[in-house]
């Protein structure tokens, strides 16, 4: 058992928190109660996420996507469902958006690296004068394909490739989510692809006129490392009872 308070603290430093200017309001969103035993992670704030979280007798929820993103001007609709679950049931609600996208040692970027046993070797994916991705090398270059069939096999997930660029790949880039505002960057700094999340209809316009390559993960799937990674921590750190709830968007 840990406390609220102890629990709270020891991520917003782990995680740099103050340091991301992140239009989601990143620590802890929600009180709850002040003695925790059980920690629910998870990747959204969803009415279900929260009601699995109760169900399985959790004190408090750890996110990367929270409830607020630039503010609340009405508690109705389902901000008013999500926030009386909480409420009602002593919840606590922690949110790491862009510092556990960013993190170098359980971040999601670095997650997706690992995946490929590859290495970050450098800061990537520049978002408001500060990068929240990384790249790293293969020793040898790798086809696309087999880039991919690595990627769908441990994520678990349906990929998909826009081979605009180079097919046979050195370097490759991670920016989880939705990470295709790094694309010129990719390309600017000889990034041979960019691993991200998802992909719009101008996203695509850019990349095919660079060319840069792109690998396209989903956006949930691509931001569960992270989530898992820090949940570990949390464990092995604080002493408390942890487990994960998926609850995949298949986006």
């Amino acid at each position: 058992m840990a406390s609220r308070d102890e629990i709270v603290a020891f991520l917003d430093e782990y995680l740099n928190v103050p340091a991301y200017p992140d239009k989601s309001s990143n620590g802890l969103q929600v009180e709850g109660k002040e003695e925790v035993e059980r920690v629910a992670f998870a990747v959204d704030t969803t009415l279900r996420t929260i009601e699995r979280a109760v169900k399985g007798k959790a004190d408090m929820l750890v996110v990367h996507h929270g409830m607020i993103w630039g503010g609340l001007n009405y508690i109705t609709g389902i901000h008013y469902k999500r926030l009386k679950a909480l409420i009602e049931n002593g919840l606590n609600l922690y949110v790491a958006h862009l510092p556990l996208d960013a993190h170098t040692e359980v971040g999601n970027n670095v997650g997706l690296l690992h995946l490929l046993d590859l290495e970050p070797k450098g800061p990537f994916g520049e978002y408001k004068g500060l990068s929240i991705g990384f790249y790293g090398e293969f020793e040898e270059p790798q086809p696309i394909e087999k880039v991919a069939q690595i990627m769908a096999e441990k994520l678990d997930t349906t990929v998909r490739t826009y081979e605009f660029g180079e097919r046979e790949i050195k370097t490759v880039g991670a920016v989880s989510g939705a990470g295709a505002f790094a694309l010129e960057e990719a390309y600017r700094k000889g990034i041979d692809l960019l691993i991200t999340g998802e992909f719009s209809h101008a996203d695509y316009l850019t990349a095919i006129d660079l060319p840069q390559s792109v690998l396209v993960a989903g956006h949930y799937k691509t931001e569960t490392p992270g989530v898992k990674a820090l949940m570990e921590v949390v464990k092995t750190k604080l002493g408390v009872n942890v487990f994960f709830i998926d609850e995949p968007t298949g986006l």
